[in-house]
């Protein structure tokens, strides 16, 4: 029986979404899960650099992981070819492999597309595509599905009430306050299974005005690549700038991303299992500990970018 009166409740008013005709479920990791259980895979081939959370699912599932090298360019180096039984998961990197994913498309059967760090771009494959929201907004969880194929079981709906700790305290009490609840919390997402995404989550994702943030991540990353990109080792020669994560700088200067702290500009490390599982002089592993994904994201303005162009440029 539905309550009436008493206290209020967290305010729900909002639109559909960004991806209202897709499968709202609760993690990327089990979007990948529900392809490989709809599939019926026996092996899954992924690239060297990427988060060991992907692996969670595949060995829940018994499946066979094989991994490939990309390249400088972060462009896949498939030298394999794939059996009907058989899975390729490609990542779009920070949003800015679109052309790279239009490609893939046509050639690859069974083509896997992790558009987690990508959530506004377009190209996908048919037989899967997942995005994930909490890369991209101040929302504990949530994920989005396309797939032409569907599971055949019933998903439970999922709470994200417990997961609200960080991004509370980053809002009253500053970055440096939640981080530690930001590691427990994503923790939490550890182990969960398929499950629809909560109400918690629909509700926060449908205030958001995507159109406004769309422009500002490509505003900001357009500015980063004008002012960066003759200190940037990668060669973006096939970008198409779609909303994009963050911008990723490479270079192989270990001092960068300590200045880079010192000031209170923060970069993440993708992904630092990447450092334990690879040989110090491989790509891969070069990549997991030099290049700097810097912040275009809708928190941000012009002053901001200028902030961080002024401290890389005093030591680049």
């Amino acid at each position: 029986m539905k309550a009436i009166g008493g206290y209020f409740e967290l305010e729900v008013v909002g639109g559909p979404g960004y991806y209202p005709d897709l499968l709202h479920l609760n993690t990327g990791r089990n979007c990948l899960e529900y392809l490989l259980r709809v599939g019926n895979f026996k092996k899954i081939y992924l690239p060297k650099f990427s988060c060991k959370v992907l692996l969670e699912p595949i060995k829940k599932l018994n499946v066979e992981a094989e991994f490939y090298s990309i390249d400088q360019n972060l462009n896949p180096v498939l030298d394999f070819s794939p059996k009907k039984d058989e899975a390729v998961l490609y990542i779009n990197y920070f949003g800015i492999k679109d052309a790279v994913l239009e490609a893939l498309s046509y050639q690859t059967e069974n083509l896997i597309v992790d558009n987690s760090q990508a959530f506004f771009s377009d190209k996908t494959s048919a037989f899967g595509t997942f995005y994930s929201a909490r890369k991209f907004f101040g929302v504990p969880d949530g994920a989005y599905l396309s797939s032409n194929l569907v599971l055949e079981e019933e998903l439970k709906m999922d709470y994200s009430w417990d997961r609200m700790s960080h991004l509370l305290k980053r809002l009253e009490l500053g970055a440096e306050s939640g981080y530690s609840d930001f590691q427990k919390n994503s923790l939490k997402l550890s182990g969960q299974p398929i499950l629809q995404m909560s109400e918690l989550s629909k509700s926060l994702l449908s205030h958001i005005d995507y159109s406004k943030v769309k422009q500002i991540r490509e505003e900001n990353f357009r500015y980063l690549h004008q002012q960066l990109s003759g200190v940037n080792r990668f060669n973006f020669s096939d970008l198409l700038v779609n909303g994009p994560m963050v911008y990723p700088l490479y270079v192989e200067n270990e001092n960068v991303r300590k200045e880079l702290l010192q000031n209170k500009i923060f970069t993440a490390c993708y992904w630092p299992n990447v450092l334990e599982e690879c040989p110090a002089d491989s790509l891969d592993y070069k990549l997991a500990k030099y290049i700097l994904p810097l912040p275009v994201d809708q928190r941000y303005n012009r002053e901001d970018m200028e902030r961080i162009c002024n401290v890389l440029l005093a030591v680049l």
